[in-house]
């Protein structure tokens, strides 16, 4: 049995000893070193920073663990950084695996796993914070930055280049395929540091790359691939609709062999592909071609990963994505357009895109070569095809109209990809940034804090022009935290002393930012249940003091009323402090719209005054004036919070009011391709109410809502249960089937499955008050809907479905026969305008269904009049 690596390099090894150890383990394994990973493993042990600018395929990963080995050796805690939560989750599970789950853990600031760890895995913030808290005294050793060239992206550059300013006492590693030219980083790091800087760049490829540009069409060109023995074939899309789009046209074309797709049904065996966009997932995969895309719920990317992984998927369709270090492997990378769409305008690639997505092809240790084929423009193929069939027959030739780039779009050609196969990737360029929280962190440092900040405006990797930008933001600040009350200045001492007048929570700016804000606004709400009863409601005068906006809040009146429901209130300041998912928000908008427009046709509005009305609706907004007018109050003493937009939204609240499931709000807002982001939302939603709501504030209508929140992501994917599972009982059989375990039963968190129940029973509320018998005869065929409603509204005007109709008093749930009969017996009191009570919707709960569907399973029996 292999040694494991601790015994290989073993607390304490000196260099010599830390780097036999860490090579004899690798040679345990069948792996032999490559010269540029022998360098940067020597120079590691020995102390040195390492630059390690090498081509995708030549083991930084490899040298990354041999690092965190010699951190452990020498008693360092190590600290590995990734860009994107995804990689930082792949690579803890991986180090979990070679060091033992109780020397690594995860930070990624929405969760955190053994964050005491020796070796902590985080997304690059994480530490820029925690190293602008600390300075050089932080319990940082060393510092493995994973695809550094973050250090120029304009909004997240400034946490890849503040950890090198600050942590001088740290080795630091810094890892990318396509760095350019890093002499000015190297040099200011030696400064800086005291260490020697090695920088192992130039590197050739173990597994060279085969260029080409192609003029015919994706399946001619994916078919030869096929045919030559070049799959699996990456096919690089710069949106996820064409890659999904792609995946369906090929379909049609024979990718994978009777005997491989039966490979594959086998392999996938009952995994549960529960939603829309999943029953289309399923489809393709059993054709041998994949989606992998960052809009997919992790279980179906996880899925499609390990089938490639395992060789059973000869084409995969996804996104560039696909550049950022994920784990597929691949053979040909195909790219199909040499531009795309920035979030600003639409250019070509860069030197450094480029090459980034086109290093994913060719495994070292499998393939010989790696192809990129780059796909000229449709218009170019289009006439390429044309003069195909053409032949050599000149009338034919001449008769030809060839077609041209439509006029705006971005052209690119033979010429730009020669151009960028030959390029280096461009310089690094700084992205230092400042905002109020990073202040704070430095001020909470304590010493000399005027030291600190000059040191961090003006010794920086930024321009001189630059620079003095930056300390002219930093006194703006500076002024609004002192006018605040948040920093005092004794000028009696020399240097003048600087400090902050409140106690910074331990994890400030790591987690939710607007986390302040929202205790500050929930403390002033009024949680009594007869709030369900849709009174307007008062201000708290019992609000906690240790709100220190409290006074100023209430003197406001901020939050004078609310909906009539205390725990959506709840929801809705928790997600206006959460980022905008714009995907969702934007079907949200052409919903609102389109039912608008239907609105007014109707009333008889006049086409441009439609237009003109049309212009004021977005989508739902719950307390947005509300929330707005406290968020100014909160800003005038807490002026950090400005660095942080308030974004009033309704996505947790929407789906409960409407008593969707997970797979009907996907449905309802056109979401297919975008899964993965709403369930993204929900788990964000779920864990940002879980830590930010007091118990004090907690009723039990928020409980069940947080209960009824918490299962229905579990039962969508609880693939990170999936892997703790794996990591507890861990299996080397590499035939072991793909199929993740199901989660636990809907039946056994009680309080959530009774919410689902009763969303079930409202969800027949809300249609019968909008007398909408068709969508009420499909769930309830043998109900007499129409009748039942007829003689309703014989008896009163309306239903309502306001708070209280939907209030867990109005319904009955009666277990008392379930052992027998396998079900609940279930009643819904129908809230009418005059208060009578004396309609009810009675119905059954099948609980073997409940169970398989991973939802609340219900059949309506009679709605009677009492």
């Amino acid at each position: 049995m292999p040694v494991s690596l601790i015994d290989a390099v073993p607390r304490g090894a000196d260099a010599d000893a830390a780097y036999a150890g860490f090579v004899d383990w690798a040679a345990d394994r069948g792996l032999v070193l490559y010269p540029a990973q022998d360098e940067a493993v020597i120079e590691i042990v020995s102390g040195a920073h390492v630059i390690l600018s090498t081509p995708t395929g030549t083991g930084k990963s490899l040298v990354a663990i041999a690092a965190h080995a010699a951190s452990l050796a020498a008693g360092v805690r190590s600290y590995y950084t990734a860009p994107i939560k995804a990689l930082v989750s792949e690579k803890f599970f991986a180090l979990v695996e070679i060091f033992g789950a109780e020397n690594v853990g995860m930070v990624t600031g929405d969760s955190s796993v053994n964050p005491d760890a020796p070796i902590v895995c985080c997304t690059a913030e994480i530490l820029a914070n925690r190293a602008l808290r600390r300075g050089a005294d932080a319990d940082v050793g060393q510092v493995v930055m994973d695809e550094f060239h973050y250090y120029g992206d304009p909004d997240r550059g400034w946490a890849w280049q503040v950890p090198l300013l600050t942590l001088t006492a740290a080795q630091f590693v810094l890892m990318s395929a396509t760095l350019g030219d890093v002499t000015a980083i190297a040099d200011d790091l030696e400064r800086r540091t005291g260490r020697a800087v090695a920088r192992v760049t130039g590197v050739e490829r173990p597994v060279p790359l085969h260029f080409s540009y192609e003029r015919r069409p994706v399946h001619d060109v994916v078919s030869r691939l096929l045919d030559d023995g070049e799959a699996p074939v990456y096919i690089v899309h710069f949106s996820q609709a064409a890659a999904l789009e792609r995946a369906q046209a090929l379909s049609s074309m024979r990718v994978a062999s009777r005997e491989q797709r039966d490979a594959i049904a086998d392999a996938i065996g009952g995994f549960r592909f529960t939603t829309g966009f999943g029953k289309t997932l399923s489809r393709l995969v059993r054709a041998g071609i994949g989606v992998h895309h960052a809009g997919m719920l992790p279980r179906y990317r996880r899925l499609v990963e390990t089938l490639a992984q395992r060789g059973l998927l000869k084409v995969i369709c996804g996104t560039d994505t696909l550049g950022v270090g994920i784990n597929v492997p691949i053979r040909t990378v195909m790219i199909t357009a040499l531009s795309k769409f920035d979030g600003t305008r639409m250019r070509q690639l860069s030197a450094r895109e480029f090459h980034q997505v086109a290093g994913r092809a060719g495994r070292a240790g499998f393939d010989t070569h790696g192809n990129v084929v780059v796909m000229a423009p449709e218009w170019e193929i289009e006439n390429a095809v044309a003069l195909a069939k053409a032949g050599d027959d000149p009338a034919k030739r001449k008769k030809i109209v060839r077609k041209k780039a439509p006029t705006g779009v971005v052209n690119w050609g033979e010429g730009s990809f020669e151009r960028l196969v030959e390029a280096s990737p461009e310089p690094l360029e700084p992205q230092l940034q400042l905002t109020a929280a990073m202040l704070i962190n430095v001020i909470a440092r304590g010493g000399d804090v005027f030291a600190d900040v000059r040191s961090l405006v003006f010794d920086n990797h930024e321009p001189r022009a630059r620079r003095y930008e930056l300390a002219r933001r930093a006194l703006a600040i500076f002024r609004t935290l002192v006018v605040a009350g948040i920093v005092e200045v004794d000028r009696t001492r020399s240097p003048a002393g600087i400090r902050l007048t409140v106690d910074l929570q331990p994890d400030f700016a790591l987690n939710q930012p607007l986390s302040p804000f929202a205790l500050a606004a929930i403390a002033l709400l009024d949680p009594e249940e007869h709030t369900n009863l849709g009174e307007s409601r008062e201000l708290r005068s019992d609000a906690p003091e240790s709100s220190e906006v409290r006074e100023d809040l209430r003197t406001s009146r901020a939050v004078t009323a609310g909906t009539g429901h205390y725990a959506l209130d709840v929801v809705s300041v928790i997600e206006a402090t959460l980022d905008d998912p714009r995907a969702i928000l934007s079907q949200q908008e052409y919903r609102a719209r389109g039912e608008a427009v239907g609105a007014m046709k109707r009333d008889g509005i006049e086409y441009d005054e439609r237009m003109e009305l049309l212009e004021e609706i977005t989508y739902p907004k719950p307390l947005e004036e509300l929330l707005a007018q406290s968020y100014e109050v909160f800003a005038q003493s807490q002026p950090w919070v400005r660095d942080f937009e308030l974004s009033p939204k309704s996505v947790v609240r929407d789906m409960f009011e409407r008593a969707l499931s997970f797979s009907e709000f996907v449905s309802f807002y056109q979401l297919a391709r975008s899964e993965g982001l709403v369930l993204r939302y929900l788990s964000d939603a779920y864990r940002a109410i879980r830590q930010t709501v007091p118990t004090e504030a907690q009723t039990e209508s928020l409980r069940d809502l947080v209960a009824w929140l918490g299962e229905l992501v579990r039962q969508v994917d609880s693939s990170l249960v999936d892997e703790w599972e794996a990591l507890i009982n861990p299996t080397d059989d590499p035939e072991a089937p793909v199929v993740p375990p199901a989660p636990p039963s809907v039946l056994d968190n009680r309080r959530a499955f009774g919410v689902l129940v009763r969303n079930e029973l409202f969800r027949r509320v809300q249609l019968a008050a909008l007398q909408d018998d068709d969508a009420l005869v499909d769930l309830d065929p043998d109900v007499d809907w129409p009748e039942a409603l007829d003689r309703y509204y014989d008896d009163h005007d309306e239903i309502l479905t306001g708070g209280p109709a939907r209030s867990a008093a109005l319904v009955s749930i009666d277990e008392a026969d379930a052992a027998a009969s396998g079900h609940w017996t279930i009643e819904q009191t129908i809230d009418d305008p005059a208060g009578d009570h004396d309609w009810r919707i009675r119905g059954v709960v099948d609980l073997a269904a409940s169970e398989e569907a991973g939802t609340a399973v219900v059949r309506i029996t009679e709605v009677v009049r009492l």
